[in-house]
């Protein structure tokens, strides 16, 4: 299967460890080196009145990715270990 970058924005993160709906695709890292992807970030909970950020991103490694769907990308990551 093939699909933009862009496309991950689209799609429902969730998180097979706990059943968790995680936030959407923020921003991907890449090694330039290489061109592999090394993980996605995820925006965190909302803000509060649009000021102050209710929660922090959550990066998920490429590694922990573990199914690329139509419309869902099911990751597996700890609870505890989650938000950086």
């Amino acid at each position: 299967m093939q699909f933009k970058i862009s496309d991950l924005g689209l799609r429902d993160i969730v998180n097979l460890a706990d059943g968790a709906k995680l936030g959407p695709v923020k921003d991907v890292y890449i090694d330039l080196e290489t061109g592999k992807v090394l993980s996605l970030v995820l925006s965190g909970d909302r803000k509060f009145f649009g000021l102050m950020s209710a929660g922090r991103d959550v990066v998920v490694p490429w590694e922990d990715i573990k199914k690329i769907g139509v419309d869902t990308v099911l990751v597996e990551v700890e609870s505890m270990a989650r938000a950086f």
